[in-house]
């Protein structure tokens, strides 16, 4: 069952999603339903056009920063300080350049003007955060999300000069500020890094603790 949602800043029980994970729709974007949201393992992804979706996926794509997986040649790239790396610096142009990007088998984006808005908005609050990566002083590539306690649920990441979001990636894992990165949906490029499905229940576990 989807449940659609009204101006109440409530959501059903996220084990309630359907299959593919949708769990709702409509509501809106303000910060007070995106916090709780995140608080309950619930993000919106829809496109330009359609209702807002909700989802809470019943198996999580997610990276441990201890099982992070560093090829060699990346390694070599973190220690050529051929890169700049700095958090929440152009937040408002991380996001922009994740929409801009071009995506294999996708047309258009789903980080629409409303939502750029309503990230820039958690970010004023200290609840989004970037990772900016410079060469030259110019934004070669980055990531947002929100963070929930330990949790960092990574939205959108992109790279206009290669490796520069793999090096954003690595150095929000070296933090040290995070147990785990929800990576959302599935790629091969993160597997490949160390991200794993895990079950919603262990998820949920995480994210209460």
């Amino acid at each position: 069952m989807i449940f659609r949602l009204d101006e109440r800043v409530i959501f059903p029980d996220p084990a309630l999603a359907e299959e593919d994970g949708l769990l709702a729709i409509e509501g809106d974007l303000s910060p007070e339903r995106l916090i709780l949201a995140y608080q309950n393992g619930i993000f919106p992804w829809y496109s330009e056009g359609d209702p807002i979706l909700w989802f809470a996926p019943h198996q999580r794509f997610v990276l441990f920063p201890h099982e992070l997986r560093i090829s060699k040649s990346m390694r070599q790239v973190v220690r050529s300080n051929k890169f700049k790396v700095t958090f929440n610096q152009a937040f408002a142009e991380v996001i922009v350049a994740c929409a801009d990007a071009r995506r294999e088998g996708q047309d258009g984006t789903w980080i629409t003007a409303e939502m750029q808005q309503a990230y820039i908005n958690l970010n004023k609050l200290g609840i989004a955060h970037s990772v900016e990566v410079w060469q030259d002083d110019v934004l070669a590539g980055g990531l947002y999300g929100v963070e929930v306690n330990n949790i960092f649920c990574g939205e959108s990441m992109f790279s206009k000069i290669s490796n520069a979001s793999k090096l954003a990636l690595i150095t929000l894992c070296q933090t040290g500020n995070y147990q785990m990165i929800d990576c959302q949906v599935y790629t091969e490029h993160l597997e490949s890094m160390g991200a794993r499905m895990i079950p919603r229940d262990e998820y949920m576990a995480m994210l209460k603790s």
